[in-house]
């Protein structure tokens, strides 16, 4: 019976933080727009990664995909 004197403030401060942190994300955006994550991840981009300054890209090191040189 002791216990139940400590264990429920416990678990009322535990509710009372994922209310609070569950209108926290709805209040920031998080659940605007579920749909759209869900439909990127299907397609292809638009256009092909560039490298970026410095890098060299796979194809233009003199190599082919099996790694051989030319």
């Amino acid at each position: 019976m002791d216990s139940i004197f400590l264990l429920v403030p416990i678990v009322i401060f535990f509710v009372a933080c994922a209310v609070k942190l569950f209108f926290w994300a709805v209040n920031s955006g998080q659940y605007d727009d579920l749909e759209t994550e869900g439909r990127r991840i299907l397609f292809d981009e638009d256009e092909p990664r560039r490298p970026k300054e410095g890098e060299q890209s796979r194809c233009s090191s003199g190599e082919d995909d099996a790694g051989e040189s030319r």
